[in-house]
């Protein structure tokens, strides 16, 4: 009769990755800039939390729990100096009659700019603009003030509007025209 509960638990643990791993990945693709460490990072964030899943579903947000381990496990695998690579964008394989070399360019861009910023910064402005968390959850996942995450988010933005005015020579407070 000992064996129910793990089995309930090893149900639970597979439908939440069935349901979340899209949402899950695309948050370490996100965060890392890479597929290949964002799959990593997925993974070793699931196997961490597998042994304890039954305090992961008792949580008042099993997703945004496993989504802070997520970027918790991102921060501190970035601290050492030997996860730095250089990432490369993949294609897109399908056209559905969008401008996909403009897509393309745009998504380097982001990336390019999401890479300059320190990982505490990067993390906060993922969860805000790509998950629309409130500070406080924000605050919940990095572990820090509400006030602070204001500040990583608004120092995050800034220093990545003036990379990239830096890098197409505008003005910052003056989009579009050119610096001579």
């Amino acid at each position: 009769m000992g064996m129910a509960k793990p089995m309930r638990d090893d149900e639970e643990f597979a439908s939440f990755v069935r349901a979340h791993a899209d949402s899950l990945f695309t948050t370490a693709y996100l965060l890392t800039g890479n597929p290949g460490r964002a799959e990593e990072l997925l993974q070793d964030t699931l196997a961490r939390l597998y042994p304890r899943w039954a305090r992961v579903t008792a949580a008042d947000s099993p997703t945004a729990y496993v989504r802070r381990s997520l970027v918790n496990g991102y921060v501190t695998a970035s601290r050492k100096r030997s996860s730095r690579d250089v990432s490369m964008s993949d294609l897109p394989m399908n056209s559905d009659g969008r401008d996909l070399a403009e897509e393309v360019v745009d998504r380097q861009l982001l990336w390019q700019l999401l890479r300059t910023l320190p990982d505490r910064q990067r993390a906060a402005l993922v969860l805000r603009y790509f998950h629309d968390q409130p500070d406080t959850e924000i605050s919940e996942a990095l572990g820090c003030r509400v006030s602070t995450v204001r500040s990583l988010i608004s120092r995050g933005v800034a220093a990545m509007r003036e990379t990239y005015a830096r890098l197409n020579h505008v003005t910052p407070d003056r989009p579009g025209r050119t610096v001579s």
